[in-house]
């Protein structure tokens, strides 16, 4: 199966954006912060303190999508609940900001997004789905009290057509 890998690649891809994300927006911070310039009157340590947070919230948000595909991986189960949530949410994420690399950074940048947004779907699709186990054929079921091997639901024919 595809699935494990593909989780497995999406935690450490979705973890090693994290430390990118938190590391560039620290970095941009303490540029800022070192600059001693304004913004449109922007206080300078507003805008050094504001990157550096935005940092911080943006490399938690990663790491714990990271952490929900590592989980993924980990138990081969498809995510849930709050879990669906954020894989969802980063693939929305990973999509607008493809669309704005495109036209801000570059192709790379946006191939980059596309590749991580395909991953994320990837895993979301190929866990959708995934039921309870399916039940062998040859094994009677608990209704089955004639030991046929029809497997336990009854037929019923199709309505008699109606003439008018």
């Amino acid at each position: 199966m595809v699935r494990r890998p593909v989780a497995w690649v999406v935690a450490v891809v979705l973890f090693v954006e994290a430390l990118g994300v938190g590391a560039l927006n620290w970095f941009l911070g303490i540029v800022v912060d070192r600059q001693d310039m304004s913004l449109a009157g922007l206080d300078p340590d507003v805008m050094s303190v504001s990157s550096k947070a935005g940092g911080v919230v943006f490399g938690a948000y990663f790491a714990l999508c990271g952490l929900v595909a590592l989980l993924v991986a980990l138990r081969d189960r498809a995510p849930a609940g709050f879990g669906r949530v954020l894989l969802i949410s980063a693939a929305v994420v990973h999509a607008l900001l493809g669309a704005f690399a495109w036209g801000l950074v570059g192709w790379t940048a946006f191939l980059f997004m596309v590749v991580v947004f395909a991953l994320i779907v990837l895993v979301l699709m190929t866990y959708d789905g995934q039921g309870a186990p399916a039940k062998p054929a040859d094994a009677p079921s608990a209704g089955d009290g004639d030991g046929s091997a029809g497997g336990g639901s009854p037929v019923t024919p199709p309505p008699a057509p109606t003439t008018p």
